[in-house]
């Protein structure tokens, strides 16, 4: 699989490219069976609406590896909280997690729970061609208590970091737990076939320095080492979203970096290339325009010259981009950097 090898530096014919978010609203075919599921978490919870709409990208837009279609707030979900996802908000818990007792209302073995996530991946992976890869994932510790102690997307984390600082040992306690939980999960995605993984941290731009490195990054470098000695042939991908301040003290037992577009491309090659596979990182909002898109494409090209990249955006495909645009730039990168 030209993907996997990418994620390996082993030498590949072209550098393979895939999009965040690339099973989703942009595609009208995407549309008519999200349509058909009537809500969005009947559809995570089907495995075969999930798993025709995992593989429309890799048929319709050519990308080199199917990610596996879910939700990560899956987790907290079968560890007992309650979610809905409401129109024009977005996700929200009605139970969030703010006290210890709150704990005590967390179930054991979500993972066992995550059966429709598994049977998905089973069936992508009878369906997909043997040369594409299959990208499992999960949301980092730190993104999804966010969400879990909020209860629904924050743009200030008042009540999350007001809680780090004043009761940090609760925080710890959650994500021990929620850490617990993501390993196992990512263990029962590669043993149903999946052939990477990626950890998201969407919200990790939203903490200072060391206190990101304390509740962020130590967890999710302890699931990545959990994996990569369990499974060392299943690259592991790291996304933290939005710490490009913070390279220098990137470390750990993974095998591919996800670069945020916010952080040039140069600089992370400078302070991560050696080391990590970088993936990423064009500014999503280019594929509005193929003019834009040609451009990034031939600079990160440039700047990466293939050795130790995998193409992708710097964040999620936005829903009105049109189809074209998005096959455009699938075709483009693998005409530019064809050997």
């Amino acid at each position: 699989m030209i993907f996997v090898d990418a994620c390996f530096r082993k030498p590949t014919p072209y550098t393979p490219v895939w999009m965040m978010r690339q099973a989703g609203r942009y595609l009208p075919e995407y549309m008519a069976v999200r349509q058909k599921a009537g809500d969005f978490l009947t559809l995570c919870k089907n495995p075969e609406m999930a798993a025709k709409v995992t593989l429309q990208p890799v048929d319709i837009i050519g990308v080199d590896a199917a990610i596996l279609f879910s939700d990560i707030l899956v987790i907290p979900l079968e560890m007992g909280m309650d979610l809905k996802f409401e129109k024009g908000e977005g996700p929200v818990f009605s139970d969030p997690i703010r006290t210890t007792d709150d704990l005590k209302r967390l179930q054991p073995d979500a993972h066992e729970r995550l059966t429709y996530v598994y049977d998905t991946i089973r069936l992508v992976r009878e369906r997909l061609a043997n040369d594409k890869a299959l990208i499992g994932f999960t949301g980092a510790p730190w993104t999804l208590i966010t969400y879990m102690i909020e209860g629904r997307g924050t743009k200030t984390y008042n009540i999350v970091k007001k809680l780090i600082y004043t009761q940090p040992d609760l925080v710890h306690a959650l994500l021990r737990e929620v850490t617990e939980t993501v390993k196992l999960y990512l263990e029962k995605q590669i043993e149903a076939g999946v052939n990477a993984v990626q950890i998201f941290d969407s919200w990790a731009g939203a903490l200072e320095k060391p206190v990101y490195f304390e509740f962020s990054w130590a967890y999710m470098k302890e699931i990545a080492a959990y994996i990569k000695g369990k499974y060392p042939h299943i690259p592991v991908i790291m996304f933290p979203k939005g710490i490009g301040a913070y390279l220098d003290d990137i470390d750990g037992e993974f095998d591919v970096f996800g670069v945020d577009w916010g952080t040039p491309m140069a600089l992370a090659k400078e302070k991560l290339g050696e080391r990590y596979v970088l993936q990423g990182n064009m500014e999503p909002c280019r594929l509005y325009s193929k003019e834009a898109t040609k451009t990034c494409v031939e600079s990160l090209h440039a700047i990466m010259r293939g050795d130790g990249h995998i193409f992708n955006l710097g964040h999620g495909i936005l829903p009105d981009v049109p189809v074209e645009n998005a096959k455009y730039f699938v075709n483009l990168v693998h005409e530019v950097t064809r050997k």
